[in-house]
């Protein structure tokens, strides 16, 4: 079981991930592999990966998702995937009453703020789903969303579906979205649900 430090270690670096351009335009496959195939993110029916918004570095990736023009069924969200680095999905062995704490504490919600300031998050609720951890986080400057941190081929992944500053997304409609990010994100890379 990772100690308090190196859990706070691993997940600061996965949320800040820094990352470089690796293409352009949008993409509706259903997947897509990242780091020359380490994994493959899932897309899920109606949203489309925007490749010019997403990027890549030697061990990590953030992958961007929005919905495709011709899926205006699909609920408006914006879908963030951050890969980390091989052998960072092991915090997961430290599981979810530790998770909830580490997020609860002033150092998780620090790191979960978009202004990377604890008093801007709130934690509404901290819970499992399976084999990955689910946050409904209230942050000051991006609204109320949630956020998932499940553990694939080695590498921990975080996905959140927000809405947009013209758009806001539902929170029952945002961990709709979520789970199916999680649905398509096990099925890609042939993970029972």
């Amino acid at each position: 079981m990772p100690t308090p430090a190196r859990l706070a270690a691993i997940l600061l670096a996965l949320m800040t991930l820094a990352s470089c351009q690796v293409g352009s335009g949008f993409t509706s496959s259903r997947a897509a592999p990242v780091l020359n195939g380490a994994l493959q993110i899932g897309v899920p029916p109606g949203y489309c990966i925007d490749r010019k918004a997403s990027g890549e570095s030697r061990d990590t990736a953030v992958v961007l998702m929005g919905r495709c023009t011709d899926a205006m069924k699909a609920t408006p969200a914006l879908i963030t995937a951050s890969i980390g680095q091989s052998g960072s999905a092991g915090v997961m062995t430290a599981g979810g009453p530790a998770l909830a704490t580490f997020f609860r504490s002033n150092q998780g919600r620090a790191m979960l703020a978009r202004s990377g300031r604890a008093s801007d998050v709130r934690v509404i609720a901290a819970l499992g789903s399976g084999d990955a951890f689910l946050l409904h986080l209230q942050d000051r400057n991006a609204g109320e969303y949630w956020r998932a941190v499940i553990g694939i081929k080695s590498r921990l992944v975080t996905l959140s579906a927000t809405g947009t500053e013209a758009v806001r997304l539902d929170p029952n409609q945002g961990r709709k979205v979520l789970e199916d990010a999680l649905a398509a994100l096990r099925s890609a890379n042939k993970i029972p649900a």
